[in-house]
């Protein structure tokens, strides 16, 4: 279901970026975020919530609009408070109080801001956000640029959002070797880095004895497979061959959703491990 941007968003908008912007600096950022049709007409003012009521009408995907047009907002750096420039100017004062403001409407509509200018709506899945919330709090630009790239093209670029989705466990499973300390196996494809991980975070299902957990655990062998088979197949990351797959967007989202659920997974067990040994 499409979601809109919520009316107290546009409002809150139009009520910012005039001050940040001129007309021509409006029309530049629309265009950076692929907006449709011409410059409204109007004030400034007018011209925001005109173009945004557009995108709304007109767009699949409106929110993938709106991260583009407050992505410098969104991720504008909050000064050291013990900077003596600390806010110095009003502008930097103006910056925050709306920075602030957006993500209080954020909260209150369902929505969350990833770095990169992607917003995700409370239809995310919660294995989505909540791998999105351990992104930020580890520091993992690589996972983040593909979770990021995955959950934007999922509506019009499903061949991305598969290749991105298998991108972000390799990049999960690559880092965890590396910060572990554990050999990185001479193949490094996503079922090699796979196996040396899953060993290590101890998934093997011979080694657990309650039965049910050991089924869950051995379906995840076959979504690892599948996801890396999927990418190989119908994804933008390979050439096609003489069968040409009709990737559709619930395709796509069937393989984002089943490896941000193996990588939550993951970062959950990693989390637990370095907890108990006191990292």
């Amino acid at each position: 279901m499409k979601k809109e941007i919520p009316a107290p968003i546009i409002a809150l908008m139009a009520d910012y970026l005039v001050e940040f912007e001129t007309h021509t600096g409006l029309d530049n950022l629309f265009l950076y975020a692929d907006a449709p049709g011409d410059p409204p007409e109007g004030n400034k003012s007018q011209k925001i919530q005109l173009w945004l009521k557009r995108i709304n009408k007109e767009c699949n995907d409106p929110l993938k609009y709106l991260g583009k047009i407050i992505e410098q907002w969104m991720e504008f750096t909050v000064p050291d408070q013990s900077d003596s420039t600390y806010l110095r100017s009003e502008t930097d004062r103006q910056i925050i109080e709306f920075k602030l403001k957006l993500e209080s409407k954020f909260t209150t509509y369902g929505l969350t801001y990833i770095k990169g200018g992607t917003v995700l709506s409370s239809g995310a899945s919660a294995p989505s956000l909540m791998l999105a919330d351990i992104i930020r709090a580890r520091d993992m630009p690589a996972i983040e640029a593909e979770f990021t790239r995955a959950m934007s093209r999922l509506h019009n670029e499903p061949r991305e959002a598969v290749s991105a989705a298998c991108n972000l466990l390799e990049s999960i499973f690559k880092i965890y070797i590396a910060d572990e300390g554990l050999c990185m196996p001479a193949k490094q494809d996503l079922q090699s880095v796979w196996k040396t991980v899953r060993k290590d975070l101890g998934f093997d299902p011979g080694l657990v004895q309650d039965d049910d957990l050991k089924r869950i655990l051995s379906g995840i062998y076959s979504v690892v497979d599948g996801i890396g088979a999927f990418r190989t197949h119908a994804s933008s990351a390979h050439g096609e061959g003489r069968k040409i797959y009709n990737l559709k967007p619930r395709h796509a989202r069937l393989a984002v959703n089943s490896a941000h659920t193996l990588g939550l997974f993951v970062m959950e067990t990693w989390n637990e491990k370095k907890a108990s040994r006191g990292n």
